[in-house]
């Protein structure tokens, strides 16, 4: 897969089948719209280009929007390049972009630029300035210029029935096992491991103090959740605490992770995490004696999570 960041320096030779979207999730939902763009490309020798936006619109039009994405947009690019397209282009959105008529969005990106011959999209898409424009003005577009257009139907969306709100929702609720079956692949959160104050290993629970770079990263409810990581190609397990470690009076939100099993050094290394279930909310605790006690029990039900489970 080729990966496209200057659209303005892009220009496909070869015709082409089109979807468009945000994709914060790349979930089933989507993953269904992606198959059928990858199938069709594939059948009517056309490229599958995806054509995405980054920022996320709300972040540009809506200055006091807290909206937090599911993914960064490297995860998405991952993501994405594991789905077997030809091209992804992803577009700076930006409230000059955002002013653009859908006529000149139409003929501009997917008839000058992408040189596209098919459009799968959405029933309920909207696009072109103040998003005045749906499926309707695509397709009277597309007799202009020569492009067929392919409807999502409500009913295949409805099939699905997830959406990348209801999956935000479920992490701000801590309901990883939800999420991750809305997404099918485990919610990861991508980071750097950083020092903190010691406090795990003065438990004897030594931890891996996670800085997650990008602000606008969901991160899920506070608590303690199973997790697992692949550090230089070893499938790590352990438990994992989001919150501001109230029993050591800890003013600062963290993310940390005990590894099970796993003792190397691994400051400032960019680590992977996967959330597999959560455990339990954060709790204060009345004595350093009785966090730890809940610690070992934590352990032990993370452990027998991951053996009965295949995780």
């Amino acid at each position: 897969m080729s990966r496209v960041k200057n659209i303005k320096a892009y220009k496909s030779v070869a015709p082409t089948v089109v979807t468009i979207g945000t994709f914060d999730g790349v979930h089933i939902g989507h993953k269904k719209i992606i198959n059928r763009l990858v199938n069709t490309g594939k059948l009517e020798g056309l490229k599958s280009v995806i054509l995405t936006f980054f920022p996320h619109p709300r972040m540009v039009l809506q200055k006091d929007s807290n909206i937090k994405l599911i993914n960064t947009i490297s995860e998405r690019r991952e993501i994405l390049e594991s789905v077997g397209l030809d091209f992804l282009l992803i577009k700076e959105f930006t409230k000059e972009f955002s002013r653009l008529s859908a006529e000149d969005f139409v003929k501009d990106l997917l008839v000058d630029r992408l040189n596209a011959k098919k459009v799968i999209i959405g029933y309920d898409h909207r696009f072109g300035r103040n998003r005045n424009a749906d499926i309707e003005d695509l397709k009277r577009f597309g007799k202009i210029y020569n492009f067929d257009v392919e409807e999502i139907s409500v009913q295949d969306i409805d099939d699905v029935a997830v959406s990348s709100t209801k999956i935000r929702r479920a992490l701000e609720e801590g309901d990883v096992l939800k999420a991750n079956a809305y997404l099918g692949y485990n919610f990861m959160l991508n980071g750097t491991v950083t020092k903190g104050r010691g406090l795990g290993r003065q438990l004897n629970y030594p931890t891996a103090n996670i800085e997650i770079g990008e602000d606008y990263k969901l991160i899920p409810k506070r608590g303690s959740y199973i997790v697992k990581a692949i550090i230089n190609e070893e499938t790590v397990y352990g438990m994992m605490n989001i919150g501001v470690n109230p029993t050591v009076e800890g003013i600062k939100e963290t993310i940390e992770v005990h590894f099970f099993d796993f003792g190397r050094d691994i400051y400032n290394e960019d680590v992977t995490i996967e959330l597999l279930k959560r455990l339990r909310d954060e709790q204060k605790f009345d004595s350093i004696e009785a966090l730890k006690d809940q610690l070992q029990k934590d352990k032990e039900t993370a452990l027998s999570y991951i053996a009965n489970n295949n995780a």
